[in-house]
C-alpha cells in the first residue's frame, strides 16, 4: 500500500522532481561531475593531477588567491551586509592563521600563492551551514551563491587542466591553415603586433595587465548584475556568470578538433616560458608576414596549449561588453575599454591571428544568443539565431581548414566575405534580442482640468 502512495505522489506535478528545471539542474549537475572526474583522468594518464586533486589540494597547500577571492565576491551577493562582514572577516582571519603557520613551520610558499585558504574554507562552511541551519528557499539560494562561487574556481581548474590535455594529445598544430587564412584579413597580428612594439614598454604593460585580468572585470560586472540578489532573495533568470561557464565549457572542445598555437609560437621566439625558435615553422613574427605557401600540420612542443581557434579571450570580452550595456556609464564605458583593449592585446602580443577573433566573436553571440533563448522557452526567432550563428562559426572553421591557399590568393574577395558573415551575426543578434526587450508602457495624457473662474 505504501509503494503505491509513494509512486502516486512522486507523479504528482507539483512534486519537486516533476518540475522540468529541477530535472534540467539535476542533469547538468550530473554531466559537469562527469566532465571533472573525465578530466581528472585524463590529466592523471598524462602524468598531472586534474582539477579535482588541485581543488581539494587547496584546502590546506598554498593556492593562487585571485580566483578564490573571486568566487567568495560571487558567493557573497547571497548574503546581508553583516554576514558579509563576518565572511570577509573569517575569510582574513584564517588567511593569517594560514601564513604564521606556514612562517613559522619554514614552508615553502610558490610565487603568488601566499594567501587564498580562507576563502575556500568560508565558502565550504556557508554550504555546510546551509545544509545544517537553512532550510526552504533560504538554503537554495545559500546553496546556489556557494555553487556560483566554486564553480568559478573550479572552472579556472577545469581549464588549466584541459589546456594541459590539448598539448598532450595534439602534438601536430594547424597554424599554417590559419596563418594562410589569415591573409585575407592582411595579416592583422603582424601588424598590430609592430604598432605594440612601438608603443614601448607603457602600451606593452597596459596591455598585459588587461589581458590577464579579464577574470576580475568579468567579477565586477556580474557582482553589479546580482548586486539586487540578497534583497530580492533570488538570482536573475540571466547574468554574465552563465555566459562565461558556457563559453568556458564548449569553447575548448573546438580546440581539440583544430589545435592552433598563435603566431608567436608558430611564427616567432614563443612566450611565457614555452615554444622556441626551434619549433617555429619559420622566425618571421611580427616584421615579416608569412609567405604563402601550401599549408601542411607541424609538430610542436608538448608545453603549449593549443588554445587559438576561437579566442576564447575575444568571446569573453564579447560577453563583458554585452552584459555591461544596462550597466552606469562607466562601466559602459569600462566595457567597451575592455573589448577594444582585449582585442588589441591578442593580436599585438602574437597569441592569436585575426581569423581567430572572428571565430571567438560569433561564438561568443551564437552562446548568448542560447542562453537567452533558453530562459525565453526557445521560441522561433531565438533558434533561428542560434542556428544560423552556428552554420557561420562551422563554416568559418571549414574555410579555415580547407579553403586557406583560396583565402591567401584572393584577399580582397574572402576578406570582406569573412567580415560580412560577422556582419550579419552582430545584426542578427542586436535585431533579435531588440525585438525582446520589454516595451515601455505609454504614458497616460493627463484630462484637462475646467478653469476656474
Amino acid at each position: 500500500m505504501s509503494s503505491r502512495i509513494d509512486r502516486s505522489s512522486t507523479s504528482d506535478p507539483r512534486h519537486p522532481w516533476r518540475r522540468p528545471r529541477v530535472v534540467l539542474w539535476a542533469v547538468a549537475g550530473v554531466i559537469t561531475l562527469g566532465f571533472l572526474l573525465a578530466v581528472e583522468a585524463v590529466s592523471r594518464h598524462y602524468g598531472e593531477a586534474g582539477p579535482v586533486t588541485v581543488q581539494a589540494r587547496e584546502v590546506l597547500f598554498p593556492p593562487k588567491p585571485g580566483p578564490l577571492y573571486g568566487g567568495l565576491a560571487l558567493m557573497m551577493v547571497v548574503l546581508t551586509w553583516r554576514q558579509r562582514f563576518i565572511a570577509l572577516g573569517a575569510t582574513i582571519g584564517i588567511d593569517v592563521l594560514f601564513v604564521l603557520g606556514r612562517w613559522a613551520a619554514g614552508a615553502e610558499v610558490p610565487e603568488g600563492h601566499l594567501f587564498g585558504n580562507g576563502a575556500l574554507w568560508v565558502m565550504l562552511g556557508c554550504a555546510v551551514f546551509a545544509l545544517t541551519r537553512r532550510t526552504g528557499p533560504e538554503r537554495v539560494l545559500l546553496l546556489k551563491g556557494v555553487g556560483l562561487g566554486l564553480l568559478l574556481v573550479a572552472g579556472r581548474k577545469t581549464g588549466d587542466a584541459w589546456l594541459f590535455i590539448t598539448s598532450k594529445s595534439r602534438p601536430k598544430v594547424l597554424d599554417p591553415y590559419v596563418a594562410m587564412a589569415d591573409h585575407a584579413l592582411g595579416s592583422p597580428s603582424w601588424l598590430v603586433g609592430r604598432a605594440v612594439e612601438a608603443t614601448g614598454s607603457v602600451g606593452s604593460h597596459l596591455l598585459h595587465f588587461v589581458y590577464g585580468e579579464l577574470a576580475v572585470a568579468a567579477i565586477v560586472v556580474a557582482v553589479y548584475q546580482l548586486r539586487n540578489v540578497a534583497a530580492e532573495r533570488r538570482f536573475p533568470r540571466h547574468h554574465l556568470v552563465r555566459t562565461f561557464l558556457v563559453i568556458g565549457l564548449l569553447g575548448p572542445a573546438v580546440y581539440m578538433v583544430f589545435p592552433v598555437v598563435g603566431p608567436v609560437f608558430a611564427y616567432g621566439p614563443g612566450a611565457s616560458g614555452t615554444g622556441g625558435v626551434e619549433w617555429a615553422v619559420a622566425n618571421l613574427w611580427p616584421h615579416t608576414p608569412a609567405p604563402i605557401t601550401a599549408p601542411h600540420p607541424v609538430l610542436y612542443d608538448g608545453l603549449t596549449p593549443r588554445n587559438c581557434m576561437p579566442s576564447l579571450h575575444t568571446a569573453w570580452a564579447t560577453a563583458i561588453f554585452i552584459h555591461s550595456r544596462n550597466a552606469p556609464r562607466p562601466m559602459r564605458y569600462a566595457g567597451t575599454f575592455w573589448l577594444v583593449a582585449t582585442l588589441t592585446a591578442t593580436l599585438g602580443f602574437g597569441y592569436h591571428y585575426g581569423v581567430d577573433l572572428v571565430a571567438g566573436l560569433v561564438f561568443a553571440l551564437t552562446v548568448e544568443a542560447g542562453l537567452r533563448t533558453f530562459d525565453r522557452g526557445w521560441d522561433r526567432s531565438g533558434v533561428q539565431l542560434v542556428a544560423y550563428g552556428t552554420a557561420v562559426f562551422a563554416a568559418l572553421l571549414v574555410s579555415y581548414r580547407w579553403l586557406p591557399m583560396r583565402m591567401a590568393a584572393h584577399p580582397w574577395v574572402f576578406g570582406p566575405l569573412l567580415l560580412l558573415a560577422l556582419a550579419s551575426v552582430v545584426y542578427g543578434y542586436l535585431r533579435t534580442t531588440r525585438e525582446w526587450e520589454p516595451k515601455a508602457a505609454p504614458a497616460l495624457v493627463a484630462a484637462p482640468q475646467p478653469e476656474l473662474v
